[in-house]
């Protein structure tokens, strides 16, 4: 085994490559080339797809994209290199200067030297065309090819921009990330929405299962969380969540991205809704600030008239019966289209992990759920029954005490007050840029009846 400073030292001796004899075109993205700031003549190398194509007498215009940015670089060269193979859509290397450009409309351009056609795109057969802006039910038809569209594209960004900020919020704060495990025992939710995970058929295994008890895709991270807040104060997860919903609707998908914390020594509701706000607002202001042209390109063509503002704080308590989809987004409109917090249901409703608040007649759990507007339920949170005899008595009025029993031990050895919360990835992203389909804010959706690729 390497010692840490044998391996450190080892990384800084290696290297696979040779010096080369020649100074060779600086490699630029796409978003690099278009922020360079002293475009005087350097020879730089681009690589991308083609956007578009503009041959004139003398010039040939191309614009090329690489999915580093909304924006495409121009690309100015002799008419000599116009060719058949310069299409929409074919993949291009091109090499030349990077100099000032004399159209208002960009800063820099491309002076290009030599254009390789790396892969040839047949225009007529693609299904998207140059000029036409598809539908999003369109693109959905073809999941291995719409993140060439400029929507996808912004979309996707907008994803990796998000899922940074939310990484770096946790950092930030002093959270632990934690790696929770896909395949569980556990059916946090209690739905009972489960895939159920069993080997191949051409596995042979004993006729026992092959972990000797009924395993499932996780539905949420949150017990194995509250394991971790034993040792870490403040842990988090982020990653995907499985539910066996039959519907194709716009709000469910069978696969999806879920955004998890749990934090130790924590007693109020309160305290726990400011974690929740801090991150809904520092992502959101991080995603606005990183990626302004790709959240302005779907508010602008996808849902007009969406804003995004900086949201006073409203608190609205409820109880009687479950909210529903349309009762959720009632009382965002009724609160000023504004994000609201709804605390404190019925116990009769909510999981026997949530902290009995003791109120009778009115018997309610601290939980928390945070409305916002175009979506409904975002995040979903509350304070976590810590005391062991409150929580016995749940778990067997449920029948849940043998399985349970691990739970319970967490109440029995050095237990504390402690609570989380879980907020849908792509309910966010839906949030933020406006968009009604949820199959339209993740690369490869899964929802009944439909897993392309």
């Amino acid at each position: 085994m390497f010692g840490a400073r044998c391996l450190l030292r080892a990384l800084r001796s290696c290297s696979s490559a040779p010096c080369p004899r020649h100074k060779p075109s600086a490699k630029l993205s796409v978003r690099d080339a278009l922020g360079a700031q002293n475009a005087s003549g350097e020879r730089v190398k681009v690589q991308g797809w083609i956007r578009s194509v503009r041959s004139q007498k003398e010039v040939l215009f191309l614009h090329v994209n690489d999915g580093s940015s909304l924006e495409s670089l121009q690309v100015v060269a002799d008419s000599s290199f116009d060719s058949r193979e310069l299409a929409f859509g074919s993949s291009v290397e091109v090499q030349g200067q990077l100099v000032k450009s004399l159209s208002k409309r960009q800063n820099v351009e491309l002076k290009a030297e030599k254009i390789e056609v790396v892969g040839n795109c047949d225009a007529k057969a693609f299904p998207f065309k140059y000029k036409e802006r598809h539908p999003l039910e369109y693109l959905r038809q073809y999941p291995h090819l719409r993140c060439r569209t400029n929507v996808l594209g912004s979309i996707l960004r907008v994803r990796s921009e998000a899922t940074a900020a939310i990484h770096s919020f946790f950092k930030d704060s002093g959270f632990v990330h934690i790696h929770t495990p896909v395949i569980t025992s556990n059916d946090c939710e209690g739905a009972g929405e489960l895939f159920q995970v069993k080997p191949s058929s051409k596995i042979k295994v004993p006729e026992e299962n092959f972990f000797n008890v009924p395993v499932f895709l996780t539905v949420s991270g949150q017990l194995h969380l509250e394991v971790m807040s034993g040792a870490f104060t403040q842990v988090f997860t982020f990653g995907p969540t499985f539910r066996a919903e039959n519907s194709q609707s716009r709000r469910h998908l069978a696969e999806f991205y879920m955004v998890e914390a749990e934090i130790s020594f924590l007693e109020s509701l309160q305290d726990l809704m400011q974690v929740m706000e801090g991150l809904f607002k520092t992502t959101t202001m991080t995603v606005l600030s990183n990626c302004p042209e790709d959240v302005e390109l779907c508010h602008r063509f996808i849902s007009p008239g969406q804003k995004i503002r900086t949201y006073a704080k409203k608190q609205l308590s409820n109880w009687g019966a479950d909210l529903h989809t349309e009762h959720e987004k009632y009382l965002v409109k009724h609160c000023g289209d504004i994000p609201v917090f709804v605390i404190n249901y019925p116990l009769a409703l909510k999981p026997f992990y949530m902290r009995d608040n003791e109120d009778s007649p009115q018997h309610t759990v601290a939980a928390v759920d945070l409305l916002v507007p175009g979506v409904g339920e975002l995040f979903g949170g509350s304070l976590r029954e810590e005391r062991y005899h409150f929580l016995e008595q749940r778990l067997a009025r449920s029948g849940l005490t043998e399985a349970y029993q691990w739970y319970l031990d967490l109440r029995r050895f050095g237990s504390v007050p402690h609570g989380g919360f879980g907020m849908g990835f792509e309910r966010y992203l839906q949030c933020i840029l406006g968009i009604d389909n949820i199959k339209d804010v993740i690369p490869f959706p899964r929802f009944t009846h439909s897993c392309l690729l």
